[in-house]
């Protein structure tokens, strides 16, 4: 049989039983798209950038749930560390942590040292740390590092706030490499309020998705790795329109909404989705969420 409606990959999975089908649906998966790819691009050449005394920087912003993470996982992937046996030390071309949960400068270099497997005494002073992480930096040729949950630092105190935006100049002047914040709006006005930082840092916004051409090719990019035997016609009305109102617009929640109804469309034998089948499929719309917990 022909099943124009999917990717190579995706038509041989239909050979898998069907618990085999939804355990690959279940899988994590990279959906390219026009904006993603833009800022790929631009992580890309941030990378190779020239030293210079004051290096350029990113801050990818985003709702929770619109792509940031796995855009960030592909940029990863794509550059991995090295063991480097003939050199000193590992080679780290991006080096990624997570912001702690709240405003604190120990925190930072915790888990930057964390990250590279190095100890962290708790009698060492924070000045200690702060020489000890610049100085592992600067042997493992580094290219650039990635703070995920930026706005995180800002849910404090103001001083330690800016304590911990003093610790991102701090790290950009001393190591000269490009720092890309990730979060949601809050990162931006917390690197507002400190012109310096304001200037360095080039937002990079993922938008909630529209009703648009590029929402239609997206739609289309889906239905190719879903392997289901028939066509769902996911870019066209009514069903577009249901998903992206279902989904709030964000492509995370698409993708749960859509794992979700093609698992069901399977255990019911239909083999597509189906507006009936959103509805029936379990998922739960971001905004009804919102209701239960405003009456708890």
């Amino acid at each position: 049989m022909s099943y124009p409606h999917l990717s190579d990959t995706a038509i041989s999975k239909l050979e898998l039983s069907d618990q085999e089908r939804i355990q690959h649906i279940k899988k994590p998966r990279w959906i390219g798209y026009t904006r993603a790819r833009e800022i790929l691009g631009k992580l890309e050449e941030l990378l190779t950038h020239p030293v210079q005394p004051r290096m350029p920087n990113m801050l990818i912003v985003g709702e929770t749930n619109n792509g940031k993470t796995m855009l960030v996982e592909k940029f990863r992937e794509k550059h991995p560390a090295s063991e480097n046996p003939t050199g000193e030390a590992v080679k780290i071309p991006v080096l990624y942590i997570q912001a702690p949960p709240g405003p604190d400068e120990r925190g930072i270099y915790n888990a930057i040292l964390t990250r590279l497997f190095e100890g962290n005494p708790r009698s060492e002073s924070t000045d200690a740390k702060r020489d000890r992480v610049v100085a592992v930096l600067r042997r493992v040729s580094l290219g650039l590092v990635m703070i995920d949950e930026l706005h995180h630092l800002m849910a404090g105190a103001y001083v330690k706030q800016r304590n911990c935006l003093n610790v991102l100049k701090y790290l950009g002047n001393e190591l000269r490499v490009p720092i890309v914040g990730i979060g949601t709006a809050e990162a931006v006005r917390a690197i507002q309020t400190d012109p310096q930082l304001a200037n360095r840092f080039t937002p990079e916004v993922l938008n909630k998705w529209t009703r648009n051409a590029e929402f239609a090719r997206l739609m289309s990019s889906f239905e190719r790795v879903l392997p289901l035997r028939e066509p769902s016609q996911l870019s066209k009305s009514p069903l577009a329109d249901r998903i992206l109102d279902m989904s709030s617009g964000t492509i995370g929640e698409m993708s749960t909404l859509l794992n979700m109804a093609a698992i069901h469309a399977i255990k019911a034998g239909e083999e597509r989705i189906t507006v009936s089948m959103l509805e029936r499929c379990g998922y739960v719309p971001p905004t009804q969420r919102k209701q239960v917990a405003a009456t708890l």
